[in-house]
């Protein structure tokens, strides 16, 4: 960790233990790097803990909505093992309509899967980056058995409901706790998922992509990002594929684009994957 004129840490604890961020149980290292940044940018520490704080903002994205963690892993924990499929749907669409992201996928959740697996072929090993609540879309997704799904978020509670949930599933998944982009996932997949957030990386760290991007180890790099914002109202497209444009720049990587939905999917072939 880089020194400053400031303790980065001593200016992020008041963060990590106010009342809105404390039951997330985020990764300290978060929050210490977005201060660091302000502070390289010559920021003074208020306001460096200002800016960290508009960050993290957009980086947890409350505003998308959450389920009831405690409940739902304690509905869980009674249940044991789901009984069957239609039982595990119905949980998982229930989570999947609790986040903003999720919820309006729903409709479209087999023509999405089919869409990105008629590019990639269907994989064997999946990494789901920054994954929210995507994880509860396992039962749409027509996955090999035996398909090894690792997931990995910043949000303790959800990364713990999401182990909960593959245990009760069945499924051969595992959820991760941990900032992707300070600590990009080392093991090697088939393809990653990375959905709704190349945009919101950006934000945090203008250009953080491409390395990003570089350091993972999979043949299929599958990105997402809305066309349109919550709303509906203004048109993202060009900006988003200018950014997907702009992070693979001089780079030998065959790219598909295709639209389902409100969402365009960017299906990158990775020549070194």
């Amino acid at each position: 960790m880089k020194k400053s004129s400031a303790d980065a840490l001593t200016l992020a604890r008041p963060i990590l233990e106010s009342k809105k961020y404390r039951a997330l149980n985020l990764p300290p290292e978060t929050v210490v790097d977005l201060i660091q940044l302000a502070l390289e940018h010559g920021l003074k520490p208020d306001q460096a803990v200002d800016e960290a704080r508009k960050k993290l903002h957009n980086i947890v994205a409350p505003y998308l909505g959450d389920p009831d963690y405690a409940k739902e892993q304690d509905h869980l924990e009674h249940i044991g093992t789901f009984s069957n499929q239609d039982e595990i749907r119905s949980f998982s669409l229930r989570m999947l309509e609790s986040h903003a992201s999720t919820h309006e996928r729903i409709p479209l959740l087999n023509e999405f899967y089919k869409t990105i697996f008629d590019i990639t072929g269907k994989p064997g090993t999946i990494l789901d980056l920054a994954c929210a609540m995507h994880p509860f879309s396992y039962p749409w997704m027509g996955l090999p058995a035996g398909c090894l799904y690792q997931a990995y978020d910043l949000h303790q509670p959800r990364v713990d409901l999401i182990n909960q949930y593959f245990k009760a599933a069945g499924i051969n998944g595992q959820a991760f706790y941990g900032d992707i982009l300070l600590n990009p996932p080392p093991h090697q997949a088939d393809a990653a998922f990375f959905f709704k957030e190349a945009h919101r990386f950006d934000q945090r760290r203008h250009g953080c992509n491409r390395p990003f991007f570089e350091a993972l180890n999979v043949r299929w790099l599958v990105v997402s990002l809305p066309a349109s914002n919550l709303t509906g109202r203004f048109d993202l497209a060009d900006r988003q594929r200018k950014l997907v444009s702009d992070t693979l720049a001089g780079l030998n990587w065959p790219v598909t684009e295709v639209l389902v939905g409100t969402e365009l999917i960017f299906c990158i072939r990775k020549n070194n994957g």
